[in-house]
């Protein structure tokens, strides 16, 4: 596309993109917005070395005036974009990218890989969150999904509540908190389990994790308070029927003086077995598989489209695409977050070509993040863990649910009025 375009010259046409969802995953009532910090930092760094735009000129990929246009690559746009943590629905315009068609189109991948991991995982965290309530999570999918997607993840699923993770990459690049426990290898590597206990109390302390379940759950528990004293800080149930193992490791703990030692339990947890969990004394879950998957639903489904382009006399006009399931709507897009007068979501609004009415009691969703190419919006994590906690409670009751449903709330869409 781009060589093409340079060639016949519309590459240099003003142009608005939009990247949305056109539907939530199936069942889902809210999205989680995650990745846009990763994303600014991506387009920060987003230049064509001289290696690879040698590459795509020898493999004739491009010509040579795409070759000299790559090389020189620089965004110079503007970009919106929803908060990171904030949460979207169907039409959602979560980022807005304005700029020349070229400079603009070349972005496409990037900002949607980006965008699509992260949202769906941080998607399938709030579910979880929301299912184990107070009680802490703990990312523990590394092992599970590719090793740089794990460490987006372990970011994406902190914003959206997680404790912490089990990854160091992710405490080192994104300074989310780390944990870990240790393996059943580890048990198995000592002649006993005693001797494995021993071990690891004496080099990490007496807070540290004990994994109970590698021979006799109940036998470990007791050589683990003998080891460590009533003083232990916790154990991990790693597998066999977790409700009722939790109630009998719990009153075993209590009955050996051990009443403030934690249960951590793991093995494939999603949101419907953390809820199951519920009643179980349990103080805090490691989830891996399911959150790493985005829990069935391991993209968002985000597009990238051109919603407006410079016509011959300059002025941007709506573009869309027209085919019978993949209708976009054209025209640069505006949004709101309409609000009760008590504070809870009733609507996503969008406005076309203009900001849509505001009834008084609306928040504004899309914020300026590039301004002419340079970036103008730099968050901590601990920003978009605020921003999501205080958008996951404007939402109805309804949307804490776990059973498959329609969005929380409807999207209203308002065309730009024009004077006849």
């Amino acid at each position: 596309m781009l060589r093409a375009a340079l060639a016949d010259g519309t590459a240099h046409r003003r142009s608005v993109f939009e990247l949305f969802a056109r539907r939530l995953p199936t069942g889902r009532r809210y999205g989680v917005v995650a990745g846009t910090g990763r994303l600014l930092d991506a387009l920060e760094q987003f230049r064509f070395t001289e290696a690879e735009v040698a590459w795509l000129r020898d493999h004739d990929v491009v010509d040579a005036t795409t070759a000299d246009w790559l090389a020189d690559y620089r965004f110079s746009g503007d970009v919106w974009g929803y908060g990171e943590g904030d949460l979207y629905f169907p039409g959602s315009p979560v980022l807005v990218v304005e700029g020349t068609f070229a400079e603009a189109v070349v972005l496409e991948t990037v900002l949607l890989s980006i965008l699509n991991h992260d949202s769906a995982i941080a998607s399938a965290a709030a579910r979880m969150i929301g299912a184990a309530g107070d009680r802490p999570c703990i990312e523990m999918g590394s092992r599970r999904t590719h090793e740089w997607s794990a460490v987006a993840a372990a970011r994406a699923a902190h914003i959206a509540g997680f404790a912490t993770t089990s990854n160091l990459e992710a405490g080192r690049t994104y300074g989310v908190p780390t944990s870990g426990t240790s393996a059943h290898s580890f048990t198995l590597l000592h002649d006993t389990e005693r001797d494995a206990f021993t071990a690891q109390v004496e080099s990490l302390g007496a807070g540290t994790t004990l994994l109970v379940d590698t021979y006799d759950i109940g036998e470990a528990v007791r050589t683990g308070v003998e080891v460590a004293g009533t003083g232990l800080g916790a154990v991990r149930i790693d597998s066999g029927d977790l409700t009722s193992l939790a109630h009998q490791v719990r009153g075993q703990l209590d009955a050996l003086g051990a009443t403030s030692t934690r249960i951590v339990v793991t093995s494939d947890l999603d949101e419907y077995a953390i809820s199951a969990l519920a009643a179980a004394p349990v103080d805090g879950y490691g989830v891996g598989t399911a959150l790493v998957t985005g829990s069935g639903a391991p993209t968002s489904g985000f597009v990238y489209k051109l919603v407006a382009r410079e016509d011959d006399g300059g002025s941007l006009v709506p573009v869309a695409k027209k085919s019978t399931e993949k209708i976009s709507v054209g025209g640069r897009k505006h949004a709101l977050r309409r609000l009760s007068p008590t504070g809870t979501a009733q609507a996503e609004v969008i406005g076309i070509g203009a900001e849509p009415a505001d009834d008084g009691n609306d928040r504004a969703l899309l914020v300026l993040m590039v301004e002419g190419g340079r970036r103008v919006q730099r968050e901590s994590l601990e920003d978009a863990r605020d921003r999501h906690r205080a958008a996951i409670a404007e939402l109805p009751p309804a949307a804490r649910k776990l059973s498959r449903g329609e969005p929380v709330i409807e999207t209203i869409v308002q065309q730009e009025r024009t004077t006849p």
